[in-house]
């Protein structure tokens, strides 16, 4: 996107602006995105269930749009119009075809523009009950309303300028959290961890490069609009604080908790034995006493490209004293941050009936004693029987779930972070040598653009349609 600049008097200096589609008003970013994607039209009434689908206590049904008032009013037959108060509920009562009566039900009503979307916004909380919901949206869709595709909602409040790009992974990255370090990323992005910073680099750079440009339109006079050393200064300032940004984002990324799997069972089950054949070495006790392992031992292994975390956790039985229940309690807290569970059941020995652990998988271990069960899978850490079979079931699960809700966002932001440092560092050699001005001005341009493509001031159709296809709908 090209980069032009226009001057205005104030006061006695002239101050460079950057031009519209720098720095994007809400009504230059709806009227691209409207002219450059082939996306359904934002000024549509959209209709989704923004809950978790099922029997539940409430199933919230979401409208937005210019209409989603006067739809809404239809179901309610006129009654909450000129009732509604922003950020209040109507107790009210719809009218739902096919069913008789009215259904009980909530409704808020929110008016544009201090809406998510920026526009009308309405919820209708009710019953969750599937019929009733799905006969509600229909009743939506025959007023007006169309079914609102994935993130549809979130895209309406980034075009509307009311979040960035990053806080829209964000929004998605709280939906796909995995565990409370994953959430905790997610929620410290969407609270401006990351678009906080940029914007007051953003800033800065904008003013510097304003002054270059200004000394460019003034290069036969003897006007200084910034001297070397200020702007020396000012590009290095930026430069600290990207590469601590891109520190950051490199450090999330590998902070992604390894894929957790617990080797659990009864004492003497051969936890241990097969935890060291996983491990490649002898890490645990192995005795034919039980309960010979009392505290937990964790190892990491690679499987196919893949980490994992390897717990071995004392065999389950009742305690008889103080160590043996602490053993327990440790065994049990392990288990409730497993991602998986490998109960061990010795094939030379019957055990007891038992309900498994969620998350749990039998395997049969000791299978050079004994025939394994036929309905779990055989493994020996003696013969080493059924254990390339075992590592490759562990790396299907793995890859099935690994995910990192924010790992898209971190990727695609490290790239013009990356970007915009090694522009600026041209900027700063520049600048140093005392070379020509309008390379100066070019690079810091150039900078400014990956800034702004992180952000989403400068946005593709591709860019939009990778990130809010992810969503889910009604989200």
């Amino acid at each position: 996107m090209c980069q032009r600049y226009r001057k205005r008097e104030k006061g006695d200096r002239l101050v460079n602006e950057p031009r519209l589609s720098r720095s994007l008003t809400v009504a230059a970013r709806w009227v691209q995105f409207m002219f450059t994607t082939t996306q359904p039209d934002v000024a549509d009434t959209i209709v989704a269930i923004s809950s978790a689908t099922g029997p539940a206590a409430r199933a919230i049904v979401r409208l937005s749009g210019r209409r989603a008032l006067d739809i809404a009013d239809t179901l309610c037959n006129g009654r909450i119009r000129d009732r509604i108060v922003a950020g209040e509920f109507l107790r009210t009562g719809l009218q739902i075809t096919g069913f008789r009566g009215r259904i009980p039900a909530d409704v808020y009503g929110f008016r544009a523009p201090r809406t998510y979307t920026g526009q009308d916004i309405v919820e209708i909380h009710m019953i969750s009950c599937q019929p009733l919901v799905d006969a509600l949206i229909a009743d939506c869709l025959n007023a007006g309303a169309r079914a609102a595709q994935p993130g549809e909602f979130t895209l309406r409040a980034f075009l509307a300028g009311k979040i960035d790009l990053t806080h829209a992974e964000a929004v998605l990255g709280v939906i796909d959290a995995g565990d409370r370090h994953e959430l905790k990323q997610s929620i410290a992005q969407l609270a401006g961890g990351v678009a906080n910073p940029l914007q007051s680099i953003r800033n800065d750079l904008l003013n510097l490069l304003a002054d270059v440009e200004a000394g460019l339109d003034f290069a036969d006079e003897d006007i200084q609009f910034v001297a070397s050393d200020d702007m020396l200064k000012r590009i290095g300032a930026a430069l600290a604080h990207l590469t601590n940004l891109r520190r950051q984002l490199e450090q999330r990324l590998l902070e992604s908790r390894p894929f957790r799997v617990v080797l659990a069972g009864e004492p003497n089950a051969g936890k241990s034995s097969l935890f060291n054949a996983l491990v490649g070495r002898d890490s645990a006790l192995v005795s034919p006493t039980p309960g010979t392992t009392r505290d937990y031992l964790e190892a990491t292994i690679e499987l196919a490209g893949c980490r994992i975390e390897l717990v071995d956790i004392a065999g389950f039985q009742d305690a008889s004293g103080e160590i043996e229940s602490s053993a327990q309690a440790l065994g049990r807290k392990q288990l409730e941050d497993a991602d998986m569970i490998l109960w061990c059941v010795a094939s030379d020995r019957v055990e007891r009936g038992r309900d498994l652990p969620p998350k749990a998988v039998s395997i049969a271990t000791k299978s050079d004693l004994a025939a394994a069960p036929t309905h779990m899978l055989a493994t020996s850490a003696v013969t080493g029987g059924g254990l390339t079979a075992l590592r490759e079931m562990l790396a299907t699960r793995v890859r099935a779930a690994s995910h990192s809700a924010l790992a898209p966002s971190s990727s695609r932001c490290k790239h013009h972070v990356q970007a915009c440092i090694d522009h600026l560092r041209r900027t700063h050699a520049i600048a140093l040598e005392n070379e020509t001005p309008e390379l100066l001005a070019l690079e810091l341009r150039l900078a400014l653009d990956e800034l702004a493509a992180m952000t989403g001031a400068i946005f593709t159709e591709d860019l939009l349609d990778r990130i809010f296809s992810r969503f889910c709908i009604g989200k």
